[in-house]
């Protein structure tokens, strides 16, 4: 049986503009899929353009990238690097979920977890407040969170870092994304605890019946989370 590509990826050529002369290819000529309710795993070396790769899905790329005009990436039918922007700000959050390397430079230090995965929920979902407060203890105690009632007012500082990336993924995973991106989400982590998530991504993963693009350096992880790799 053929498993249909949630995302289709040809020909990803991104530059930058280091100065006034000077241009340099980050990455050239990259072509992947990612099936439907699958992981693939985009694996290289530090500096190989793997998180550049995976953030012109979403063009979360600076200001001075340059994106070669023969890139296509195909999502719903749709080529992402040419759709107006407010199409891509519908989609960011909603389909398409993202967790960052590092959780303390995500997260908002003046807002409360709680009240920054809410506000993806009213954004997106169009919760109440009160719609979404519940959501909110829902979705950490989903991910692991103890005692998430009483954490729902916590600030990123008063968490570890295990719990600042478990909430990282809860507000990726808060509108049930058809993919989620993770964006080396142990590495800032011991080792205990990058186990635990990467279990728990695993089991997210199947719960949801999401896509995983998990982008790592390391092949002893992406041997346990992989079902292909690229």
């Amino acid at each position: 049986m053929t498993t249909a590509n949630l995302v289709s990826v040809r020909d990803l050529t991104v530059s930058f503009r280091l100065g006034k002369d000077q241009v340099v290819e980050a990455v050239r000529g990259v072509s992947f899929d990612v099936p439907e309710n699958a992981t693939v795993a985009l694996v290289g070396e530090s500096g190989s353009g793997k998180s550049v790769s995976a953030m012109s899905i979403l063009r979360l790329l600076p200001d001075n990238a340059i994106v070669g005009a023969a890139s296509r990436v195909e999502f719903g039918g749709r080529n992402l690097l040419t759709e107006p922007i407010e199409t891509l700000r519908a989609i960011r959050g909603k389909d398409v979920g993202v967790v960052f390397q590092e959780p303390m430079s995500s997260l908002n230090p003046v807002f409360t977890v709680g009240d920054q995965i809410a506000e993806v929920l009213r954004l997106h979902l169009g919760l109440t407040p009160r719609q979404a407060a519940d959501r909110v203890v829902e979705l950490l105690a989903e991910v692991g969170i103890p005692e998430p009632r009483a954490r729902v007012g916590s600030y990123p500082h008063e968490l570890s870092g295990g719990q600042q990336q478990r909430v990282m993924i809860a507000m990726a995973i808060a509108c049930q994304p058809k993919l989620l991106i993770a964006d080396e989400p142990t590495t800032a982590l011991d080792v205990t605890v990058q186990r635990q998530i990467l279990e728990l991504i695993a089991r997210l993963q199947d719960r949801h019946r999401m896509s995983v693009l998990f982008i790592s350096h390391d092949l002893g992880v992406v041997g346990e989370i992989a079902d292909e790799v690229v």
